[in-house]
């Protein structure tokens, strides 16, 4: 990973130099012979350009733009970079510095694990150089983001052949090596005595057994006395189970219905790196789907943790069996609130795009308002869904407590209103399904999975008084 790092001056065989704004022409010092290029770059109208020569590379780049443009011309400086460029040298001010750096490592990530030549195309930037100017707090505040985020990103990129549930626990226990997070994973067994049931159901396709971990970061004085607990769905891979997927198109990703599960843990990791003074729980149900073994059938009725009865009507809702299970888990954490991340539907994807995430539930409003306002900083944009009475009504069943699936509309909502049965604390339920995974490059949000929710829930949890 790319490292940031602070001089008082910067190396002068820096072959890459980036400045921002009209300060930087204090910054020129042995690049004066670009002054005049500056000066036209700064009376024009664009927003970032570059000069490059037989030895140099110099970036322009303009302060008066919103962080996101600013993060987003990041990711256009890292595409413009040489395949020799090792080092980058930033001249300007931190406030602008930081969404710009921000966008430029974020794009920078790669997953090239399997490939022969990696080491031949792995990228070539390792550091950047920032002024003395630049805060050691924000330095580091950066750093620890790209570590969440690159972590969840790998995790949803591993295939499932190379990340089943016990090796996605697994990679949770190591983060609790690294940080102060206490973690405990249940195996099969305990999770049987626990009656899970739809955990376990979900899993009776599959040879590997299921795992259920359990992430603590409770900092000395915590500002809440009530833990907020965040759930996130673990799927590390979804055929459908008998109620198959079509292929090819809509299984072919499916590695990255786990991504619930690495956006919450990528945020309490990140939570623990930057010493938040927020007591959070964790709850990671994880399996696979599949339709083998004795599998789990549509017509079957399933008894919940919490002893609620379930008739399941298609087995690729899986997501919310595990899901329920485990937010009923929370109930014994009596928590402040409860947030749940998950790829769990296709009605959301197909009514905001990859654009934002869908959220609903049944907290206060200044909850809300602070995800929004997290969302609108992050750039990971949420939109607020109703979440009526009504739409629970669809979930119930005829034969059971509910069944597992409602009518063809809304389905993003009534999926909300089966979980938020099983939750006792105030909720929020994040569809995640759309930013989650793309199928090729947004900028700084990079081809495959994305991480997203882990910037939106770090600047949520630090407005937590």
């Amino acid at each position: 990973m790319v490292q940031l790092q602070k001089l008082e001056e910067f190396p002068a065989n820096c072959s890459t130099v980036i400045l921002i704004g009209k300060k930087a022409k204090k910054s020129l010092g042995d690049f004066q012979e670009y002054a005049g290029f500056l000066e036209e770059f700064l009376s024009s109208s664009e927003k970032f350009d570059y000069l490059k020569t037989a030895d140099k590379m110099i970036f322009f780049i303009k302060e008066d733009q919103t962080n996101e443009e600013l993060r987003v011309t990041g990711a256009k400086i890292k595409h413009n970079l040489r395949k020799k460029d090792k080092e980058l040298s930033f001249h300007g001010e931190e406030e602008a510095l930081y969404p710009l750096i921000e966008g430029l490592v974020l794009s920078s990530y790669q997953f090239i694990t399997y490939k022969k030549d990696a080491a031949e195309k792995k990228n070539a930037l390792t550091t950047i150089f920032l002024p003395e100017t630049f805060s050691n707090k924000k330095l580091q505040e950066l750093q620890h983001i790209f570590k969440a985020v690159f972590w969840a990103r790998d995790r949803v990129n591993e295939p499932v052949s190379h990340l089943n549930a016990t090796q996605l626990a697994e990679h949770i226990r190591n983060l609790g090596d690294e940080t102060n997070l206490t973690v405990q994973t249940l195996e099969k067994t305990q999770i049987e005595s626990l009656k899970m049931g739809g955990l376990l159901a979900v899993n009776s396709g599959s040879i590997d057994p299921p795992t259920f971990t359990i992430v603590e970061y409770k900092p000395s004085k915590p500002v809440n006395k009530k833990p907020i607990v965040l759930v996130g769905k673990g799927i590390v891979y979804d055929t459908g189970g008998l109620s198959l997927k079509p292929t090819p198109g809509s299984m072919d990703c499916m590695k990255s219905d786990m991504a619930g599960a690495a956006c919450v843990v990528g945020a309490i990791y990140l939570a623990a790196l930057q010493e938040l003074k927020v007591h959070l729980i964790a709850l990671i149900p994880a399996t696979d789907n599949r339709p083998g073994m004795n599998a789990y059938t549509p017509g079957d009725v399933i008894t919940m943790y919490d002893g609620t009865t379930v008739e399941v009507l298609n087995t690729d809702a899986e997501g919310r069996m595990i899901l329920a299970d485990a937010l009923a888990y929370a109930n014994k954490f009596n928590p402040l609130l409860v947030i749940d991340a998950a790829t769990l539907t296709g009605a959301a994807l197909r009514a905001i795009g990859h654009h934002a995430s869908v959220i609903m539930g049944n907290a206060d409003d200044d909850y809300f308002d602070l995800l929004e306002k997290a969302g609108k900083e992050s750039y990971e944009r949420v939109v607020k869904f109703p979440f009526w009475q009504e739409y629970g009504e669809e979930m119930k069943s005829t034969i059971a407590d509910l069944k597992n699936i409602g009518g063809p509309n809304a389905g993003m909502i009534t999926a909300g209103k089966f979980l938020e049965h099983f939750v006792k604390a105030p909720y929020i339920h994040m569809d995640i399904a759309g930013p989650a995974w793309l199928d090729k490059s947004d900028h700084y949000r990079t081809q495959g999975g994305t991480g997203a929710g882990i910037r939106l829930l770090y600047h949520f949890l630090r407005k937590i008084k």
